[in-house]
């Protein structure tokens, strides 16, 4: 159950949403009946599909751009849209960023970003993300508290 609600905890915090996870993670992580491993895929897996979320809504929602609901303006689409294609899919990799990263995930979907590029890049970002959060918490179980 407690992988289930950190996945949980992990999708909605890569949605819009303003939510995160990785206090819910390294709370996991001191629970040494979870397996570390186990924790930091839930996570990805979740944070993976949130990001997934944010393209589906870029991609089927853009339609309703010229609507004053609508969350982001044009030129602030166009901004988007020139950093992405700057940078490429390799952006992807990036959309564990708070803030930044889901705009990244929302305009590769607004750009029809094929999905065999978008969920194994967009994975392997989050996946380092939780995995060093993991790793630095490990680090500092073992050394005790790094400040002097």
């Amino acid at each position: 159950m407690d992988y289930l609600f950190l996945f949980a905890a992990s999708f909605l915090s890569a949605t819009l949403l303003p939510f995160g996870s990785e206090a819910l993670l390294l709370y996991y992580a001191n629970d040494e009946s979870l397996s570390l491993v186990f924790l930091g895929c839930w996570a990805s897996m979740g944070n993976t599909l949130g990001g997934l979320t944010n393209w589906w809504l870029g991609r089927y929602l853009v339609r309703y751009e010229h609507k004053r609901w609508f969350p982001v303006n044009p030129s602030g689409r166009a901004k988007a849209a020139r950093f992405f294609n700057r940078y490429g899919v390799y952006s992807l990799l990036f959309t564990w960023l708070p803030i930044v990263g889901d705009g990244i995930a929302l305009i590769s979907g607004v750009l029809r970003t094929p999905l065999k590029y978008f969920l194994p890049l967009v994975f392997i970002g989050k996946a380092a993300r939780y995995a060093l959060v993991l790793w630095g918490q490990q680090v500092i179980l073992l050394n005790g508290n790094l400040l002097p």
